[in-house]
């Protein structure tokens, strides 16, 4: 009979586990919508499962975007993730040749070495006994990384590394100790037995050199069991609970099931509880690097997971996607922030209706509604560019806020004011359908964001004006002339992350003069620092972080900064000697009539 009283902690730590997971993903499951429901019920039988189990093995097992992050860490996550699960895979196999049995004990593959005294017995015994060591020893080397991470986290391409609570440090070291003990338990009985392969065998004959293994290999094998135990019970409370969950993420997120925009759910708390707590995004937040705030995504969610997030922690923040961009698991951080927002402060901020004393526009019929948004009232030159490019090219348009107007809705819903947001949101599309317009074209990346993806206009496209400016060139019917002035341009959060437009602008500027390309840019660019998402944000702590983005855009020495957004331009300009133009100035100075 293969049992010892030293298999009783993995047993009772994994029988725990399964508990606690099946509790709370059953929890997690009854909070989703019954649309929700059906759609993961319905996507088991259909070929999103294979999506999903395809998609698994290369984020979950193999890592694949830590990899273009930095090769060095994500071959250190890849070789823990993938090594446990293979040799668990490949020991279930070896002990099932082993028993000659179909089922066996759940703990077999896991302390074999103990039972199985002769384990070559059998065909390709001895490539099991290489395979395994192979694997153990890649999981000594990763575990040797992972240690070494948390010293010299500048190898990995790391400036900061994830503080730990008490949870994820007793979660970490028993990890830490797991490979190693399997090592040192398996080399033991190796060299008592000699049924070891190339690695534990060898260990083990040097260890009976100098040790009396008879006397230490029964603590070294409760000691390899404690560790998984302990590791058990303290995964679903620590940062750990991302290994099974992420699974289950990637499988939802396949059926079609998502956050909804008003609202937290079931899903957010797959997401919630899918982050690794990696520390990736703390280097990419630009308020951790020069103001010193820790709310960055990895310190909210770990807050909203222990349930001590405070209203501040939701809203400091500028909202400018950088860490979701950055996230291996893809959390939409900026989401279920905004939604916490909302739960912290419903309606706090506005309890009138907005448009009671709006301009009545002339709405007469045109070809294109050109929507400045307020930010572009603030900087009036992008404003006059535009119209003057409308004039000279002889575009039908109107200009729908010329005249005074209420505000596109964003940033009352980046206030997490959603159903003032909706009042302001009716108005304003009732307006603009009624210019009989085509084509809607906003200067401001906020208003283009919320016009294209939440206005749900039937017949009319909406294009932010760098689409607009570099469609209009394409089609013949706008021409420049290019002159040797060198320019950088700066990709606004919202327009780039946001809206994944990123070649309209660099083409159109291609067409004017010298464009150099920055160290930061696309999806990886600075913000501006101006961003109406962080409302407690001081003016000093704001200026701190335009500058150093602002350093690194002018660091080519460019005759120009050009941005696409007027918010990110008046930014800019407050705290620049270079000068900084909107895309629309460097068209229209530069158009041939």
């Amino acid at each position: 009979m293969s049992f010892d009283w030293f298999v009783l902690p993995f047993s009772i730590g994994a029988l725990i586990l399964i508990v606690v997971l099946i509790s709370r993903y059953i929890l997690w499951v009854i909070k989703l919508s019954r649309a929700d429901r059906r759609k993961s019920w319905r996507s088991v039988f259909s070929f999103k499962l294979f999506q999903a189990v395809w998609e698994v093995f290369n984020e979950s097992l193999l890592h694949r975007k830590i990899f273009r992050v930095n090769a060095l860490l994500g071959w250190m996550h890849m070789t823990f993730a993938l090594g446990w699960f293979l040799l668990i895979v490949i020991g279930s196999v070896e002990s099932k040749f082993h028993k000659e049995k179909v089922f066996n004990m759940p703990y077999d593959p896991i302390f074999l070495r103990y039972f199985e005294h002769d384990v070559h017995g059998f065909w390709f015994a001895e490539g099991f006994t290489t395979i395994m060591d192979t694997i153990l020893l890649l999981l000594l080397v990763a575990t040797i990384m992972a240690v070494s991470k948390r010293f010299f986290k500048w190898i990995y391409g790391m400036k900061r590394t994830t503080k730990l609570h008490p949870g994820d440090q007793i979660a970490l070291a028993s990890l830490w100790l797991i490979f190693p003990m399997r090592f040192i338990a398996e080399s033991f009985t190796a060299g008592i037995y000699g049924n070891g392969g190339y690695l534990t065998q060898t260990a083990g004959d040097i260890f009976a050199t100098f040790l009396p293994l008879k006397s230490l290999e029964l603590g070294a094998w409760w000691t390899y069991s404690s560790a998984l135990c302990l590791f058990f019970l303290f995964l679903p409370f620590s940062r750990y609970m991302h290994i099974p969950t992420e699974v289950f993420l990637i499988y939802l997120r396949k059926a079609g099931v998502k956050t909804p925009d008003n609202k937290l759910t079931g899903f957010s708390e797959f997401e919630t509880y899918s982050c690794s707590r990696c520390g990736l995004c703390i280097d990419q937040c630009q308020l951790s690097e020069t103001t010193g705030y820790d709310d960055q995504a990895v310190y909210f969610l770990q807050k909203l997971r222990r349930n001590i997030l405070q209203e501040e922690s939701s809203h400091n923040c500028l909202l400018c996607g950088k860490c979701t961009n950055i996230c291996p698991v893809g959390i939409d951080i900026t989401k279920i922030r905004l939604l916490k927002r909302t739960e912290f402060a419903p309606e706090m901020l506005f309890n009138y209706r907005h448009y009671e004393n709006v301009i009545h526009h002339d709405e007469r019929k045109v070809d294109v509604a050109y929507f400045g948004g307020c930010m572009t009232h603030l900087t009036p030159k992008i404003k006059i560019a535009m119209t003057g490019i409308f004039r000279k090219l002889n575009i039908r348009y109107n200009f729908v806020d010329e005249n005074g107007s209420i505000c596109c809705g964003r940033p009352l819903k980046l206030a997490g004011n959603h159903m003032q947001a909706r009042d302001l949101m009716q108005e304003n599309k009732r307006i603009i359908i009624a210019t009989g317009a085509k084509i809607l074209v906003t200067s401001c990346p906020i208003c283009y964001n919320i016009f294209k993806n939440e206005y749900k206009f039937d017949k009319i496209q909406v294009l932010h004006h760098s689409e607009y400016l570099n469609l209009l060139h394409k089609e013949g019917a706008l021409k420049l002339t290019p002159n040797e002035e060198k320019m950088v341009y700066h990709d606004p959060c919202e327009l780039g992350r946001m809206m994944n437009i990123y070649e309209p602008p660099r083409e159109i500027l291609e067409k004017s003069g010298k464009l150099i390309p920055v160290q930061k840019e696309k999806n990886f660019a600075d913000c501006c620092g101006g961003s109406l998402a962080n409302l407690p944000l001081s003016e000093d702590n704001r200026r701190k972080v335009s500058k150093e983005a602002l350093t690194k855009l002018l660091a080519p020495s460019p005759d120009i900064l050009v941005t696409a957004c007027p918010l990110c331009k008046k930014t800019f300009s407050n705290v620049s000697d270079t000068p900084v133009k909107d895309i629309a100035e460097v068209v229209y100075e530069r158009m041939i009539e």
